[in-house]
């Protein structure tokens, strides 16, 4: 096991903020005499769904979204670490003690505010303390801040709920997106022409912007990029209450039952509304699809 440099903490969204760290990670594991290791420690599931799961927040980032993103930020091991009520009781020292020990940590890199171990004891003053005892440096990352305001993810989870699409890919660095895999629907799409495919019911966990639809970019598994429309929602016209990811994509004809797709919200073109005949749903799809396209286009 090589020695590393190491970051640690939940990573929810991967944003402006967290780039900041994993920048700094992967800059000091390449300039390090031998040419440490860069490694993220994060936990399954989020912290607050074990220690206080009334408080536990949605996620902008599921595991597998967040392992891909923390990899195209150059990280090289990505460590999912089960947070279970025994590693809730570990204190700051301990805590810091597996991390020498397991990952042969020679730095460690934290944002400003981030604290671990139990209560949140291990603060940045108490982390330094810790490094003289045990023989590692450490970092602490200033917060990347919009307007004087540090980005966080409960800034971007509070201005994603109200549905601000836009504020949220500038403190992302990025569209807000999800992954899923392609169901099969009632084919209703296709027998008017406009065929669409489902996504399955997302995981309950993952944050989702007000119902409504939405303009959107979708990135198939052979890396081709399509943009769409996409109804997010009941469907009421067909009185169906439940909700739907459907997804119409602009010049694509194929079958893709199975694969993963990641989509992106770009702008929410309307609400989620009963129509009163086939030929009044199509007409509206074919204005949501000029508008949808033309906002693409910009």
């Amino acid at each position: 096991m090589r020695p590393a440099v190491v970051t640690l903490g939940t990573f929810d969204g991967v944003h402006r903020g967290h780039q900041a760290v994993l920048a700094e990670v992967t800059r000091r594991a390449r300039a390090a005499a031998g040419n440490l290791t860069s490694v993220l420690v994060t936990f399954e599931p989020h912290p607050l769904a074990v220690v206080n799961p009334a408080a536990a927040p949605k996620l902008l980032t599921l595991p597998e979204e967040k392992r891909d993103l923390v990899a195209a930020h150059g990280i090289e091991q990505f460590v999912l670490m089960p947070f279970t009520p025994a590693v809730a009781q570990l204190d700051a020292t301990a805590f810091v003690r597996r991390l020498c020990d397991e990952y042969a940590m020679r730095e460690l890199v934290m944002g400003y505010d981030h604290g671990f171990g139990r209560g949140r004891a291990g603060d940045v003053e108490l982390v330094q303390r810790l490094a003289r005892d045990q023989d590692f440096a450490v970092a602490v990352v200033d917060p990347v801040r919009d307007n004087g305001q540090p980005i966080s993810s409960t800034l971007i989870r509070t201005t994603l709920a109200r549905g601000d699409l836009e504020a949220a890919a500038r403190w992302l660095g990025r569209p807000y997106g999800i992954r899923g895999a392609v169901v099969r629907g009632a084919g209703r799409g296709r027998s008017i022409g406009i065929p669409t495919i489902n996504l399955a019911s997302p995981d309950s966990r993952k944050l989702l912007p007000p119902d409504g639809v939405y303009a959107v970019r979708a990135r198939l598994q052979d890396g081709r990029t399509f943009g769409g429309m996409m109804n997010q929602g009941p469907r009421p016209t067909f009185g169906e209450a439940a909700r739907t990811l459907e997804i119409h994509l602009f010049d694509f004809d194929g079958d893709l039952y199975g694969e993963t797709v990641d989509v992106e919200w770009v702008r929410r073109l309307r609400d989620v509304q009963a129509f009163p005949s086939r030929d009044a749903l199509v007409a509206q799809l074919e204005r949501d699809r000029q508008a949808a396209r033309a906002t693409l286009n910009r």
